[in-house]
């Protein structure tokens, strides 16, 4: 149950975030923080179907997560989650179209080091 519930977690996550700074892009910078402009971005960002997404999928994965946390320790949990680092650097180079340096595809190898000695 645990690994389908990291499953969950790690798809969810990952689509979420990618959707999220999709749409943010789609969206633009937010420049003015006033509370009148903050509710027009607010309204803007309820229409992007990118951004609904990425809080329907950022849901899943949060109550999904709960569920990990009955089930399993802490400190299996955050690290077996880690996962998603991996994946969201994958798809910020072939979806978002990043420049993905070295230096962050080692960091990325690290964390799949980590989760494996997790796993054992």
């Amino acid at each position: 149950m645990k690994w389908l519930l990291i499953g969950i977690i790690v798809a969810a996550t990952t689509v979420g975030e990618v959707l999220q700074a999709k749409g943010m892009r789609h969206h633009g910078e937010i420049r003015d923080f006033r509370p009148g402009a903050l509710g027009r971005a607010a309204s803007l960002l309820a229409r992007n179907w990118m951004i609904v997404l990425s809080i329907g999928a950022m849901a899943v994965s949060f109550f999904a997560y709960l569920g990990l946390l009955t089930v399993a320790e802490l400190s299996f949990a955050v690290p077996a989650t880690a996962v998603t680092y991996v994946l969201e650097t994958v798809l910020a180079k072939y979806v978002l179209q990043e420049r993905v340096s070295g230096l962050r595809w080692a960091g990325a190898s690290l964390v799949i080091c980590g989760v494996a000695l997790v796993s054992l």
